[in-house]
C-alpha cells in the first residue's frame, strides 16, 4: 500500500514520501502562480490546484493547501482571504458556503503522546514524527465565520452557522448556529 493510500485511509503514513513530496511540490506551483496572478480569471488556476472546482466559486488570495488534489468545492461557495486547507485527507465543501477570512480547516493530526507521536528512525526520508489524517465534509449553505479552525475529522451538516472565532472539534449537525472553543450548538435555525 502506497504512503498516499495509507494517508487517504487515516492510517499512519510517511510525510516525506517521495509520491507525496512530488504532489506537495506541484500544489506549491499551483498557489505561487494563483496567490500572485492579478488576472480576473482564477477558475483555470483553481481547477489545476484543486480536485474538484464548482460553477461560481470564488477565492480570495493567499489560499494555502498542502496537496490540494483532496479538495473538492461546491458551486457558488466564496472563501475569503487568508484560507488554510491542510487537505492530507478529503475536504470537501458543498455548494453555496460562506467561509470567512483566515478560516483554517485540518485533516492532519498525530498521537497525543509523544512516545508515539517521535519516530526514533533517523534515516533520510523518513519523517521524525508520525502523522494520520481525518477527511472534513462541510455540507451545502453553511456559513462560516472569520478565524474558524476546524479540526480534523469534523462534519458539519447542511444550513449551519459557525460563529467567528470557532474552534470546531466535534461535528454539528444541520439547521444550527454553533459557536465557541469548543464550539458548541447555540440555537437551531429553521431551513
Amino acid at each position: 500500500m502506497s504512503e498516499k493510500e495509507k494517508m487517504l485511509r487515516g492510517e499512519f503514513y510517511n510525510t516525506r514520501d517521495k509520491e507525496l513530496l512530488e504532489i506537495y511540490k506541484k500544489a506549491r506551483k499551483f498557489m505561487d502562480i494563483f496567490n500572485g496572478n492579478r488576472d480576473d480569471d482564477q477558475s483555470k488556476i483553481l481547477n489545476q490546484l484543486f480536485g474538484k472546482v464548482g460553477k461560481g466559486v470564488w477565492v480570495e488570495k493567499p489560499v494555502f493547501c498542502d496537496y490540494g488534489e483532496n479538495i473538492t468545492i461546491g458551486e457558488n461557495t466564496f472563501i475569503n482571504f487568508n484560507c488554510t486547507l491542510l487537505d492530507c485527507n478529503k475536504i470537501t465543501i458543498g455548494n453555496n458556503v460562506l467561509i470567512g477570512p483566515n478560516v483554517q480547516i485540518y485533516t492532519a493530526s498525530h498521537p497525543t503522546n509523544s512516545k508515539e507521536r517521535i519516530n526514533k528512525c533517523n534515516k533520510d526520508g523518513i519523517a521524525p514524527y508520525k502523522t494520520f489524517a481525518k477527511p472534513v465534509s462541510i455540507g451545502d449553505n453553511v456559513w462560516i465565520g472569520g478565524n474558524v479552525c476546524i479540526l480534523p475529522g469534523v462534519t458539519i451538516g447542511s444550513n449551519s452557522v459557525i460563529g467567528a472565532g470557532s474552534v470546531v472539534t466535534k461535528s454539528i449537525p444541520e439547521n444550527v448556529v454553533a459557536v465557541g472553543n469548543p464550539c458548541k450548538i447555540i440555537k437551531n435555525i429553521g431551513d
